[in-house]
Formats: C-alpha cells, structure tokens, sequence
C-alpha cells in the first residue's frame, strides 16, 4: 500500500510539473498575439471614391452588368488607384453631397466631372486637371436656343451644385431650375416644364442618339473648364495622384480612354 501510495505521488508530481510547463509556454505565444501589429496577410489598402453616377460618359450605372458604376472618370481613378498601389471602392450620392462627403471624411476622393472653382477651394483640395469641357444650350428643335441671351428670360434647367449654375447667375430674370440628376432635366425639358437646360458638351452627346427632337448648341466661352480629383483639405493624396495623373497622360492610358469614352 505505502509503494502504491509513493507511486502515486510520483505521477502527481509529474502531472503538476507538466502542466505548469504547459502553462509557462502559452504566456509568451498569448502576449504575442495581442501586441503585434503585423496582419495575417498583406493586403492592399483600399481608397473610397465619391461619384455622382448619373453622368455619362463621366460616370453612370451600367443596368446591363449588375448596376457596377461605369465610365471616363471610373476608369481614370482605376488607373491612378492601380498605379499607386491601392483597391478602388466607388460609391454613388447625388453631385450637390460630393463635398459634404470629402469634408466628413465618408469618402477619401472625388471624381464627378467636378471642375476647379474658387468656391470649391475654399472647402477642398484639388489635383490637377485631368480634362477639359464645355457647355451647353439643350432646347427642343420645336423651339431651339442658341445663345444665353436668347434665354436670358426663360425657364432654365441645370444640376444642382453644379458649375452650369454659375453659367446661369447672371441671367436675373430667368427662372432657374435646380434639380438632383441630368435625366430629370432632360424630362423636365421634354414635359415642358423648362423651355432650355445647361449640360456640358460631353454628357449631351449620350442623349442626343435617344432624344432627336434635342438641339445641342456649345456655348462659347472665355475659358474652358478643367475637370480635377477633388480631396479633404491637406490630403497627402494630392501629391500621390498628381503623380499618377501625369504618367497616365504621359504613356497614352488618358488618350486610350478618351477614345473609349468619347469619341
């Protein structure tokens, strides 16, 4: 009985010491998987853009391919993203809440046909300008408008938050219609509930096909107008996609898409 009893106490004393062993090595494994920061497997970083879908041939939702956002500004950012390193999240809200976005960092960038104003800079950080466009009148051919001084008293459509508002500021007695997307002008236009709309020269050519009864009229200007990646103020994404924008114009990518998009 004393020998089974020694025996006994021997193998608990080998079962306590094994297992403090046991306990001892998961210490450092455990501290080690809280403290480090390296991820389990390297990744790259993903950058959200903010776009107005509703623009053709900037950006739009191809209903054909699962509503994916598609376009000349889709493609500019893939490009600059890829060039750089990074994943690409587009996400689509009305034009007039693209800034909104940029200020409440929902967004890291945004690309929406938006051009460079003095106003906009005042809440904003641009790139430089990636492409250049014009305006235009959109009458009916019943009844076809050439100047903005042929509309200078009439009912006027144009996007909201949009450049083409400023186009119209000066012209005091007209009746200007502010309105989310491009499709809801161009059915005010048709319904009669606006004599004639401002759009920009590129985005008109998609509708013209559609809309025979249209007249598009380019409005001369003083200036064109620069598109430009907008960003949160003091983004260190400008710099990167200044880069990036100049070697994509540089090795023919821009010209490629131009082509694709436009012509």
């Amino acid at each position: 009985m004393k020998k089974n009893g020694l025996q006994l106490l021997v193998i608990l004393l080998i079962g306590l010491i094994t297992l403090a062993g046991c306990s001892g090595g998961k210490s450092p494994a455990a501290s080690d998987s809280k403290g480090s920061q390296a991820p389990a497997a390297e990744g790259k970083k993903t950058l959200v853009m903010g776009t107005s879908a509703d623009y053709p041939p900037y950006e739009s939702i191809d209903a054909k391919n699962n509503g994916e956002i598609v376009g000349f500004d889709i493609d500019i950012a893939k490009a600059a993203a890829a060039q750089l390193g990074y994943e690409l999240k587009v996400q689509s809200m009305d034009f007039n809440g693209l800034i909104a976005a940029l200020q409440s960092k929902r967004v890291d960038f945004v690309m929406s046909a938006m051009s460079v104003t003095d106003e906009r800079k005042q809440n904003v950080d641009f790139s430089d300008v990636y492409f250049v466009a014009k305006n235009t009148i959109v009458s009916k051919n019943s009844a076809p408008f050439t100047t903005l001084d042929e509309i200078k008293n009439k009912r006027i459509g144009v996007q909201l938050g949009s450049t083409q508002e400023q186009v119209v500021s000066e012209l005091k007695e007209a009746q200007i219609k502010k309105l989310n997307r491009i499709p809801e002008i161009i059915q005010e236009l048709k319904a009669n509930r606006i004599d004639a709309a401002i759009i920009e020269d590129a985005v008109v050519q998609g509708y013209a096909k559609s809309n025979t009864d249209l007249k598009f009229q380019v409005i001369p200007a003083d200036k064109e107008e620069g598109y430009a990646v907008a960003f949160p103020k003091g983004s260190s994404l400008v710099s990167e996609f200044n880069k990036a924008l100049k070697e994509i114009s540089s090795n023919g990518k821009k010209d490629e898409l131009i082509k694709k998009w436009f012509e």
